[in-house]
């Protein structure tokens, strides 16, 4: 019997040993795992209703097992609570409130329900890997890291990690590239997240920044920070483009990323399936960085447009397929690579678009100041664009146009304030007309054009106002460009960008909350005033109704 009981004690540690070294885990959980293993067997044979544990000595394999019992003067549940009488024998000097031990002698190792040990030590362990996979991989975000293609399951890629499993889901491949179970490869960690069945490790080898880590494994300049990739931009399988600087000047960034013969930016092309990779200088002008970033078209001008947030592109005629490429690829990828909208036009389309602009601008001029062509021509040349500019600018500013003087100045600065009077008349009387609610016009920023909008498309009091987001006031809508793949592409940018309705006024997003959140301010005053007893009987309701 004294080997049996050896020879278990040696096979328990033996087991906690080998699970804590398969498994890369603390020896500790296996141990805990096997007590509670243990604990549980030993309630199936002297009853589940006792509170039993169960200590596995680390050094020896000695196993204690014992009951914990309440000491109490009258008993009521026989398998938790002794009286005085019997504490005495177990613990001498034990009084009523004590909790002490009952030892209990060691089950029968052979007995054990071997199912229910393995479920309850195999959960431990399992638990513990799951936690010790995640701590190991959490901070490895943006990392490259290499395993083997295990599987291939619905199009996502399984791929064995060595202590985990990472998933490159469908959209995360290089299209057209096939893998096969076996095969290595390297992808980039996008995000790791816990989930009950384990971490989710999710690769990406789609990701601009899987490109931008390849460079660094293969440029030491870049991994050494001589070299910053400022940005970064892909259609993945097809093209892409990088902008790069050097924080020295005698290095030059293209260069160096090129590599002699080519050889740096090859070794970055074959990982990716053969991806064009087009590396431009990065520059702190915007124009230039565009008209680098459009290579290897050529750009006559670029028009930026601030308040929009969009860049005018104008290119010579013979340049245009060239500057917006393939189901436009080329201006697409600049763009992102700018992080701004570019429309692309020929120097014929921005001539027309120009003259069209001089001639409406023209005529507002001539209706709106009372004045002849040649005089509305020479505002408009001068960059004056709108009525409000004309009325406000400083006079000299108009009194320095060549034919003008300071006299012509301050009649046309009366006639365009008179002017915006009028406009100011007209859709105030067209607001009421709607039905506008007079207390929007006490609304800081809006303008009585503003609140005539708001009328046509159905807001007419605060509260209409106030239920509105802010994205849905002042959203601006983005306008279909000729570079577009395909219809369906512009009918889902067309849904996804709706604009807000007061979108043609240009608002900033602190302009549309300080409009939102005043419109909201009468709720919160009705608030402060209604009398006690109706906060009381509204209260008295909700309670009701939540019952």
């Amino acid at each position: 019997m004294a080997n049996t009981i050896a020879a278990n004690k040696a096979e328990l540690l033996a087991i906690a040993n080998a699970v804590a070294a398969e498994k890369m885990i603390d020896k500790a959980i296996v141990i805990e795992a096997l007590e509670e293993a243990i604990q549980r067997a030993a309630r199936a044979r002297y009853g589940a209703e006792n509170d039993i544990r169960a200590k596995l000595d680390t050094q020896t394999g000695d196993l204690r097992l014992w009951r914990v019992v309440e000491v109490v003067e009258n008993v009521e549940d026989y398998f938790k609570q002794v009286d005085l009488k019997q504490a005495d024998k177990l613990q001498k000097g034990a009084v009523v409130g004590d909790f002490i031990v009952d030892p209990l002698p060691a089950v029968d190792l052979g007995r054990i329900d071997a199912q229910s040990a393995k479920q309850v030590i195999f959960q431990k362990v399992r638990d513990a890997e799951r936690e010790r996979q995640f701590e190991e991989f959490k901070d490895r975000t943006g990392e490259i890291i290499t395993g083997v293609v295990k599987s291939v399951e619905f199009g996502h890629v399984v791929v064995d990690l060595g202590r985990a499993e990472g998933v490159i889901r469908r959209d995360q491949q290089i299209p057209r590239e096939v893998v096969r179970g076996g095969d290595r490869v390297r992808a980039l960690i996008m995000k790791v997240q816990r989930e009950n069945r384990g971490p989710q490790i999710l690769l990406s080898r789609a990701h601009p920044d899987f490109m931008k880590k390849l460079f660094a494994q293969e440029v030491p300049e870049i991994y050494d920070g001589v070299i910053e990739i400022k940005a970064a931009a892909r259609d993945p399988g097809s093209r892409a483009k990088i902008g790069v600087i050097s924080h020295d000047s005698s290095i030059d960034p293209v260069g160096a990323c090129v590599g002699m013969k080519g050889s740096r930016v090859q070794a970055v092309v074959q990982e990716m399936q053969g991806e064009k990779i087009d590396i431009i200088p990065w520059s702190e002008d915007t124009a230039t960085f565009i008209v680098n970033a459009l290579q290897p078209a050529t750009v006559s001008r670029v028009v930026i447009d601030e308040e929009e947030g969009r860049i005018e592109v104008v290119v010579p005629d013979d340049q245009l397929s060239l500057a917006i490429g393939r189901r436009g690829q080329n201006v697409r990828l600049a763009s992102q690579l700018t992080g701004r909208g570019i429309d692309i036009m020929t120097e014929a389309e921005s001539s027309e678009k120009r003259q069209k602009e001089f001639v409406e601008r023209s005529e507002m001029f001539q209706q709106e100041l009372d004045v002849d062509e040649t005089l509305a021509q020479l505002l408009v040349a001068e960059g004056f664009s709108e009525l409000e500019e004309v009325a406000y600018v400083d006079p000299s500013e108009i009194a320095a146009i060549e034919g003008f003087d300071e006299g012509l100045a301050e009649e046309l600065q009366s006639r365009a304030q008179e002017a915006l009077d009028r406009r100011e008349e007209a859709n105030r009387n067209e607001r009421r007309e709607l039905g506008v609610d007079d207390a929007l016009a006490e609304l800081p920023i809006l303008t009585e054009a503003m609140l005539v909008v708001l009328g046509k498309a159905g807001i007419k009091t605060l509260d209409d106002l106030a239920d509105l987001a802010t994205d849905e006031l002042i959203q601006k809508a983005r306008e279909p460009r000729r570079n577009e793949r395909s219809d369906r592409e512009m009918r889902r940018n067309r849904t996804e960008d709706k604009a807000g309705v007061l979108a043609v006024f240009g608002l900033s997003e602190e302009q549309g909350n300080e409009i939102i959140m005043a419109a909201r301010a009468h709720w919160f005053d009705d608030e402060d005033s209604a009398p006690a007893s109706d906060i009381i009987e509204e209260d008295a309701v909700a309670a009701d109704d939540s019952q």
